[in-house]
């Protein structure tokens, strides 16, 4: 059975319904606990507001298959129970990709309020852009 939305907004709302989102402070604690914040956002975004020291970067259109450890393209980070913390911007498309990666079955949340809220909280950031599917350097 398809599933159809009236807006944007209620398709949200559903994607966010099945989410445990998190605070950018919580979401720092859990990274500690062996979470992996994986960054959606493009290149130029990234370029812009920066990025969080360890996060991995993965292209939206390609997150489901990196990420899922039997798919066959994932990366060697997806493997069984990897917790992961989806970011965007400002926390909407990471709840949909947080979502779809909850509906295979991973374990995924978001950050509320995204990388803006991260960089208020005054959590650390480093420039940007990394290559794609590798990981954001720790400040030197």
């Amino acid at each position: 059975m398809t599933v159809t939305y009236a807006s944007v907004d209620e398709l949200l709302q559903s994607a966010r319904g099945g989410l445990d989102r998190i605070s950018p402070r919580a979401a720092h604690a859990r990274v500690a606990a062996g979470a992996i914040i994986v960054d959606i956002r493009p290149a130029w975004q990234r370029e812009l507001d920066g990025e969080i020291p360890g996060s991995v970067v993965v292209e939206r259109n390609h997150l489901e298959w990196r990420l899922h450890p039997r798919s066959g393209a994932n990366l060697a980070v997806a493997t069984e129970g990897q917790e992961w913390i989806v970011v965007c911007t400002e926390g909407y498309t990471s709840s949909l990709a947080a979502a779809a990666l909850v509906s295979l079955g991973l374990p995924a949340r978001d950050i509320v309020g995204g990388i803006h809220a991260w960089r208020a909280e005054g959590l650390p950031v480093v420039a940007g852009p990394t290559p794609v599917e590798h990981r954001v350097p720790e400040p030197s």
